[in-house]
């Protein structure tokens, strides 16, 4: 028997997306050029990304624990995983070469960038391999410089890693432990270094490319504890108000300012990703949509991950644009109009991607591997 898809979640994962495309459009853009206030309102939807790792952890807990105590192979389980994540990964790659080629090939400070780092660059990002900083072609020590939010797929393929080898195998009691112990560490981090807070994982430079292992150790294991503890519940058919307001406390939790003190803004970081986020994803699994909102919410779901994977090279594009000297747009004060061009050729852009490259190609991939003889 099929098990029932937890539609809630997977639209509350669109929601997530939508923040942090937000998030790039408006606050990544602030460093090259000044945004009127209040733009500067979606400050913490880079937490976004913890909240799709816990819930990573949850639904793999949910789809494959008893799976891989049973009759599944490791291997089998990581063919489905690539089939799952790749075919976006080869493709937010592509986009972000054409990106950086149409930008000039240039580093942020004007510097030319050579063929040969250019194509070692797309090739260590079409195989999910951290570029060093020597081959940054950006020049901010961003790990995927092509498309900057891969840092959080490597560690999504590090969890399922991390998942099929080891943690499908820890009893809840020692889940529970391991949990524990990431919360102290994480914390730890968080408080004692420089900058505080979480916002880790995307450079090459040593405490951060920690920081970004030190939330995936967490939030894996935190989701799968939860699917553990949640595995005898099936959701039921509710009214869709559920899938609003879950939204609508991702949205206000998400899109808060800065809290303008460090450890003011360290301890919500971590308050969040400790208790509001597993708080959220306990009650919206609770139950699920029927009908047209079932429909509807099932494409949000569906078109959240296009949309990550997709959405950062059009980022790029969009401060070259607005940024750079010479630019008719240059010290342009109301920057709106790129601004809403960039969201709606992103969305735009993804769902293309999942209708016509993205759910067809998994779709075959799904068959060839595991149904044809």
């Amino acid at each position: 028997m099929e098990k029932p898809r937890y539609d809630i979640l997977d639209g509350l994962r669109g929601v997530a997306a939508l923040m942090i495309l937000f998030y790039h459009v408006f606050n990544d853009a602030k460093s090259f050029f000044v945004w009127p206030t209040p733009v500067y309102e979606f400050f913490h939807s880079f937490l976004a990304v913890d909240f799709f790792f816990i819930l990573s952890g949850f639904v793999m807990g949910y789809a494959y624990d008893q799976r891989l105590k049973e009759d599944m192979t490791f291997g089998s389980f990581i063919k489905r995983r690539l089939i799952r994540l790749h075919p976006m990964v080869v493709m937010g790659v592509l986009i972000g070469l054409v990106a950086f080629i149409i930008q000039g090939c240039t580093k942020w400070d004007g510097t030319e960038v050579s063929v040969q780092a250019l194509m070692l660059v797309t090739l260590l990002g079409l195989f999910m391999i951290p570029s060093p900083n020597s081959l940054e072609v950006r020049g901010n020590t961003e790990i995927f410089p092509l498309n900057g939010p891969h840092w959080s797929l490597f560690f999504e393929y590090i969890g399922s890693l991390f998942y099929g080898l080891f943690l499908h195998r820890l009893s809840t009691k020692w889940l529970r432990v391991w949990v524990a112990c990431a919360i102290v560490s994480i914390a730890g981090f968080a408080l004692m270094t420089e900058d505080g807070g979480i916002a880790y994982g995307w450079s090459s430079e040593p405490t951060n490319f920690f920081g970004g292992a030190l939330r995936m150790l967490y939030a894996y294991p935190m989701g799968l504890l939860m699917a553990r503890i949640f595995k005898e519940r099936q959701p039921k058919p509710i009214k869709g108000h559920m899938f609003l307001l879950c939204s609508l406390a991702l949205i206000v939790l998400l899109g808060l300012p800065f809290l303008g003190n460090k450890d003011v803004e360290t301890i919500y970081q971590l308050i969040c990703i400790f208790s509001f986020f597993p708080t959220i994803i306990w009650y919206a699994a609770r139950g699920t949509v029927v009908g047209f909102k079932q429909k509807v919410v099932s494409f949000i779901g569906r078109l959240s991950y296009p949309l990550y994977a997709v959405h950062f090279p059009l980022v790029y594009l969009y401060i070259t644009w607005v940024g750079r000297d010479g630019h008719p747009y240059e010290g342009y004060s109301q920057p709106w109009i790129p601004a809403i061009i960039t969201i709606v050729a992103a969305e735009l852009i993804a769902i293309l991607c999942l209708l016509f490259y993205d759910e067809p190609l998994r779709k075959w991939l799904t068959k060839k591997l595991f149904t044809s003889k």
